[in-house]
């Protein structure tokens, strides 16, 4: 296992470029097609585990589940995220991460169908748990593949343009949930998920390149016990782990709860129409090529200010939405972004230049990430109940606010 830990400090200046010595060849660029490639498996896999959240009324309905008690449904999937990165994730430092994706591909499609052929809560809440096992193995671990065959100097460009596929099928599988659950049910939108699974199965077999790092040569319990030793010692992996905690924390309360307003008096929008409030969260999800060429232009900091600052800033639109549903787009291009540009930020500087450890990395980072969320999805529904979208908007602010705090106490952290 390589024990080369550059200097990678969040300060100015910290994140310039490690220069290849004068007389080293620069390997090619990969190509744009393979990035791309990265980009869809990694949208068509996160977005698994977003279905539900323009669903939580319907599944409310058909399972009998209580409004306060309904956002157990999206911790469920963060639960399967969480057993997923402690896990599944950090396997890719061990196996052929090819071979590893290919098996999880095939798995998820499996879960998939459990959670469209659910009679029961118990059964709903165990596929649920599996789809986000599986879903989010896939997309962390598409991620550490990508970064692994980067080549010096476009770690972030390519994470980048990973990180963008992430967020569009996060966006888009609310878009897609919405459409389908208003024409085949919700049963149909995780049937139609497994047929496309299937569908993009052989040419991501095909297409995945091979990895020149080998694997780490040590037991699996060994490997996991490594993670306690990359928690405590990396400082940057702290401090953009806990942006990352209250980040998603913050973009959850607002997607879990937004079907819950929109789908009532005076507004009734259909399942398809609340969805459609995701796609203009793609303009964030397209910014995410530009945030990764920032980062490795050094100017991380300014990257993270600003998009804190923005995470801050959309909730004043967004608590207007009762008045007018084009702050509420506002508001929504503004959160989206903000959190987009953090995170490809966070995952830029904590997979920089550790080959033989980006799986795990990538692992412990969001596992910060699936805690947010989770708690995200349960405090905002019981918020909700108690306060009204005006709560909602209230616990966002405050969370969003909580996360520039903690970044302006811990910008000059290094790693050692």
């Amino acid at each position: 296992m390589s024990t080369h830990h550059p200097c990678a400090p969040t300060g100015a200046g910290a994140g310039a470029l490690t220069e290849l010595p004068p007389t080293a060849t620069r390997p090619p660029a990969l190509p744009s097609a393979l990035i791309g490639l990265f980009a869809v498996a990694s949208g068509a896999s996160v977005a698994n585990v977003y279905f539900a959240q323009p669903l939580l009324d319907a599944l409310a309905r058909d399972f009998g589940i209580p409004t306060s008690a309904i956002g157990g449904v999206v911790t469920a999937t963060q639960v399967g995220c969480a057993l997923a990165l402690l896990l599944l994730v950090p396997l890719g430092d061990r196996v052929d991460r090819r071979r590893l994706m290919a098996g999880q591909w095939l798995l998820l499609i499996a879960a998939l169908s459990l959670v469209g052929l659910a009679r029961s809560t118990t059964v709903l809440l165990a596929g649920m748990t599996a789809v986000g096992l599986l879903g989010t193995a896939m997309t962390q671990g598409l991620i550490a593949y990508a970064a692994s065959v980067a080549g010096p100097g476009e770690q972030g460009r390519v994470v980048g343009a990973a990180q963008s596929g992430v967020f569009i099928g996060l966006l888009l599988a609310r878009v897609f949930s919405g459409v389908v659950s208003d024409q085949l049910g919700w049963r149909g939108v995780y049937f139609c998920a497994a047929g496309l699974l299937a569908a993009l199965a052989l040419p991501l077999w095909r297409r995945l390149p091979a990895i020149s790092a080998r694997p780490v040569a040590m037991s699996y319990r060994r490997l996991l016990g490594s993670m306690l030793t990359l928690l405590g010692t990396d400082r940057v992996l702290l401090v953009r782990g806990m942006l990352a905690l209250l980040m998603f924390a913050a973009l959850n309360i607002f997607w879990s709860a937004l079907v819950l307003p929109l789908s009532a008096p005076p507004f009734n929008f259909s399942h398809t129409t609340v969805g459609a409030f995701g796609l203009v969260g793609a303009v964030g999800a397209l910014a995410a090529a530009r945030t990764g060429l920032w980062v490795d232009a050094g100017r991380e900091r300014l990257v993270t200010a600003a998009a804190l600052l923005l995470l801050l800033a959309a909730w004043l639109p967004l608590s207007m939405m009762g008045a007018s549903l084009w702050a509420l787009v506002i508001g929504v291009i503004v959160l989206d972004l903000g959190g987009q540009a953090l995170h490809v930020a966070n995952q830029s500087l904590i997979l920089r230049d550790r080959p033989n450890e980006q799986s795990r990395l990538i692992g412990l980072y969001m596992l910060f990430y699936a805690v947010g969320s989770g708690l995200g999805a349960m405090g905002t529904t019981a918020v909700y109940a108690q306060a009204g979208w005006a709560g909602v908007c209230a616990l966002g602010a405050g969370v969003s606010g909580v996360a520039l705090v903690f970044w302006r106490s811990t910008r000059g952290v290094r790693r050692r």
